[in-house]
């Protein structure tokens, strides 16, 4: 079965003391994990260590960085390197996000770079792909996620591939309250994968873990993760929300 996973992302959000509550408050529940979930807390770049130290004994549960540079070192004042990340033993990387894309103009070919530097150092990206409300209303999203797919993703080997983790995101559904249904979850994640699949074959799109990303709450988190190619939620808001998130990492398959 492939990897579910609930991954956290802190995003711009809370002090050191909160974040040391917040991650103590969901541990202190004593999750148990099947073989096949992983749990995953994306925070910000000063609280990587602190929440790898608390995390790192722990059977399935990782630390994620938010972003990492596409440059691999130099003068770029203010950037993370993936060799950095990589020297303080963060095991993924969420790239793509659609904010970055957004707020930072980050193109596919940057990431691309991103993707081939995380790899490259052997850290698993968690990458980030699609459409903005406009393209959701001219039904041309399969069309629009599928060129971000081809551009960033698609010059890696199989055996690459297979270190990859893919969150979709609906851009209309994050923060808004608004989330695709079940039924438009299933039918993206599934076209997702037939890409996949028309690039490298059944097998290994059928490996890949591919994140639902758009408002996943607690009480709408199984009925998501019960669609046959959603493999889990990358998590924004509901994330800092402590018995939010535990019932969102039970909500796995």
């Amino acid at each position: 079965m492939r990897q579910q996973i609930a991954a956290a992302n802190w995003k711009m959000n809370l002090t050191y003391v909160e974040g040391q509550q917040l991650l103590k408050d969901i541990l202190d529940e004593n999750i148990e994990t099947t073989e096949n979930q992983l749990v995953i807390f994306g925070v910000p770049f000063p609280y990587l260590m602190m929440a790898n130290e608390k995390v790192n004994t722990l059977k399935n549960f990782y630390v994620a960085a938010q972003n990492c540079s596409n440059k691999k070192s130099g003068a770029y004042t203010g950037e993370v390197s993936v060799d950095m990340l990589k020297s303080i033993n963060i095991q993924y990387c969420i790239i793509g996000h659609s904010e970055r894309r957004e707020y930072f103009n980050e193109s596919n070919l940057e990431i691309s770079e991103k993707l081939d530097l995380l790899l490259g150092a052997g850290l698993k990206p968690i990458f980030c792909c699609g459409e903005p409300l406009s393209i959701r209303e001219a039904g041309t999203q399969n069309e629009y996620v599928e060129k971000q797919l081809r551009e960033s993703l698609f010059h890696l080997s199989a055996e690459d591939l297979k270190n990859v983790v893919i969150a979709y995101e609906p851009i209309w559904a994050i923060g808004t309250g608004k989330t695709a249904t079940t039924e438009q979850a299933q039918e993206i994640h599934a076209y997702l994968r037939s890409v996949i699949a028309k690039q490298y074959g059944a097998e290994a799109a059928d490996g890949i873990s591919i994140l639902y990303g758009g408002s996943v709450k607690a009480n709408n988190a199984k009925e998501l993760f019960s669609c046959p190619d959603v493999d889990g939620g990358l998590v924004g808001g509901a994330s800092l929300v402590a018995m939010d998130f535990v019932e969102i990492i039970k909500a796995l398959k």
